[in-house]
């Protein structure tokens, strides 16, 4: 069994889509040969502790600044890494504090971590043997602390891209601090030995930044235990929703205006219909459901654990996927649809055509994409008449391409990357 280092921000924060890649990745690496060993920040929350696991302390750059310049705390590190839900006129006391951050919080509000996460990384190398070392961002500072120590020990690195850095198409900084931080980027990755993110369109705009690095695909996936042990389904005919929605980047309002139509045209019975909400119990979303008359069939909940919303996707006839109507959005898969894919419940994605996740559900027979109302409308007169016939919606996917997906996928695919990169570097063991 070979030691791999991981470092990564995020893996305890248990409500953080961020860090279920890396648990994944540690929970099944061990199945193939390889034993992982987290450095990550001390948190009150997570999985259980193991030995396997390092936790050192931090302090964001927000709260270090508001300490010493007796400023507000504008943001936290986890509204920092938060895509902006609408686009609005900033009042000049945000422009002001966007401008404080954009000279002082760099390359990301966790800098700090890096001080302590190299002094306990470097007595790990001390310590132990690791052939290898992994670092995921976001943020940017893992692929810092990852570049020190593995050049301290010259142990083979891959740097994992869950996130982009300077090509991310939601970078909110000015041209002058983009041209600095590319820099850093390149600067930082340069050593590294291969890179790693989540699609195949991601893998081609780091191609075309990192030039002459290996870069490999890993999709993200979900846990093989997560999948529903046929849980049973509502009496109704539901369609559920869990995670927040971002006002402006998605768009419910069209299902709203579908479901009002084929109700005034008496093709569904609102009696039998029920549409369920769990994340954000935001004012304009209760207002879109207000808008249609609809509030009766749509009920927006508020936010319930992870538990809690697994819980719910298996047993709701159908899921809604609310996809991004952003078309630099066609490279990201959302963390929701590996969630649905464990759900094992037929999958309805409303929003752009031609995106990653309109490839998986094709790929898949998990469910389908559509965009217009035309779809829409056909889709869900589609999903209706099966369910009044049937009293259920029965699932159609291709269990063997769902598998795919999966975190002991994920992780095999991990473990060759590592072999290869070892080898490249005559560190496997005989």
């Amino acid at each position: 069994m070979r030691n791999v280092l991981i470092i990564t921000f995020f893996f305890n924060q248990s409500s953080s889509i961020a860090a279920v890649r890396l648990r994944g990745l540690v929970k099944y690496l061990p199945e193939f040969g390889w034993n992982p060993v987290v450095l990550t920040v001390k948190t009150s929350e997570g999985p259980e502790k193991t030995e396997r696991i390092f936790e050192t302390p931090y302090e964001d750059a927000y709260s270090v600044w508001k300490k010493r310049m007796g400023l507000p705390v504008h943001k936290t590190w986890k509204e920092h890494y938060n895509v902006p839900t609408h686009k609005e006129k900033k009042s000049i006391p945000d422009r002001l504090v966007h401008l404080w951050e954009e000279i002082f919080i760099y390359p990301d509000p966790t800098i700090d971590w890096s001080v302590s996460a190299i002094q306990k990384g470097d007595e790990l190398l001390h310590e132990v043997h690791f052939d290898a070392i992994i670092s995921s961002m976001n943020p940017p500072t893992s692929h810092i602390i990852a570049k020190e120590l593995a050049k301290r020990k010259k142990i083979p690195w891959i740097a994992d891209f869950r996130d982009l850095w300077t090509q991310n198409h939601y970078y909110s900084y000015s041209g002058i601090r983009h041209f600095f931080e590319k820099r850093l980027e390149l600067d930082t990755v340069s050593s590294a030995n291969a890179l790693t993110t989540t699609s195949c369109p991601l893998s081609e705009k780091l191609k075309e930044l990192h030039k002459n690095k290996k870069v490999f695909t890993i999709t993200n996936g979900y846990d093989p235990t997560q999948v529903n042990p046929k849980i049973p389904l509502t009496k109704k005919f539901s369609i559920t929703y869990t995670g927040y929605v971002y006002r402006g980047r998605q768009e419910p309002e069209p299902l709203f205006r579908v479901l009002k139509a084929l109700i005034d045209e008496k093709m569904l019975d609102p009696a039998t219909i029920e549409v369920h909400f769990f994340g954000n119990h935001e004012s304009w979303l209760i207002n879109d459901v207000n808008k249609y008359n609809l509030e009766h069939i749509v009920q927006i909940h508020g936010h319930i654990s992870r538990e809690e919303s697994i819980q719910k996707q298996r047993e709701s006839q159908v899921l809604l996927l609310l996809t991004w109507n952003d078309p630099r959005e066609k490279g990201i898969y959302t963390g929701k649809i590996f969630d649905y894919l464990a759900a094992r419940r037929p999958v309805l994605a409303i929003g752009l055509h031609g995106s990653v996740v309109t490839d998986l559900l094709l790929q898949t027979q998990a469910g389908v994409n559509v965009a217009s109302d035309v779809e829409i409308r056909d889709q869900i007169l589609q999903l209706y008449r099966e369910y009044k016939e049937n009293g259920s919606v029965n699932f159609s996917g291709i269990i063997p391409e769902i598998e795919k997906y999966s975190h002991r996928e994920m992780a095999g695919k991990f473990a060759e990357v590592l072999e290869e990169t070892c080898e490249s570097r005559g560190k496997v063991n005989p």
